[in-house]
């Protein structure tokens, strides 16, 4: 299962894909980090990185995954022993993408978003909230890939409407119905982040653990 999912991560890069994400979240965080963010505001900006790079991890999550022929994908699944080993191959190469653009993200913030060095606890919650995002951005690029919405137009579309909703939704009292985006960004507002992160952490995981589950379930039956 490794070596499928280091092949994965090679053919992922060797198509140039790569650079397409690479490339959004460079701009991306350049916009942001634009002037340095004054001392005392450190969490919120660790947040707003956060949530800012979900549709950007999604986007690089969901072309990896497709970034394999679909025969190729069966012919992996076949030599790799099963299609469960063939999926987790596919997430564990796909989220080892993710963590690396959200670590990008990250040190990015740290080093260049920032006039003064976080606090060892705030600096923590920013590695949990990133974390969380890249297995945001992993649960969402993975049930808007091709082996789930064949069609390239309608994958988009609902990459961008999952990403809103989870904006929408987690803005709302309902905010435990999704990942709660939304109330990162208002704990850290508040310099609640810190106090409040065993929660969100628990409710951001439990509905990432489902969603990876949904897209196993559904696998199931397609190639």
């Amino acid at each position: 299962m490794i070596a499928l999912s280091a092949f994965r991560l090679a053919a992922y890069v060797r198509s140039h894909r790569v650079h397409q994400a690479l490339l959004a979240l460079l701009a991306a965080l350049a916009v942001v980090y634009a002037t340095r963010a004054p001392a005392g505001h450190e969490a919120a900006v660790l947040a707003d990185s956060a949530v800012l790079i979900v549709p950007l991890l999604a986007w690089a999550a969901r072309s990896l995954l497709d970034t394999e022929p679909d025969r190729q994908r069966e012919m992996s699944a076949a030599l790799a022993g099963g299609r469960g080993r063939e999926l987790a191959a596919g997430l564990l190469a796909a989220l080892t993408a993710c963590a690396a653009f959200a670590a990008l993200a990250l040190v990015w913030g740290v080093l260049l978003g920032m006039s003064a060095t976080p606090p060892g606890p705030v600096l923590a919650a920013g590695i949990v909230l990133h974390a969380l995002s890249a297995l945001a951005g992993l649960t969402l690029g993975a049930l808007t890939s091709r082996a789930l919405l064949p069609s390239p137009a309608l994958s988009i579309m609902a990459l961008v409407s999952g990403f809103v909703a989870m904006l929408l939704i987690s803005a709302s009292p309902l905010h435990w119905l999704t990942v709660p985006l939304t109330v990162w960004m208002r704990a850290a507002s508040a310099e609640r982040l810190v106090a409040q992160l065993p929660e969100l952490a628990a409710v951001s995981l439990v509905w990432c653990l489902l969603g990876l589950a949904a897209y196993a379930w559904l696998r199931r039956t397609r190639p």
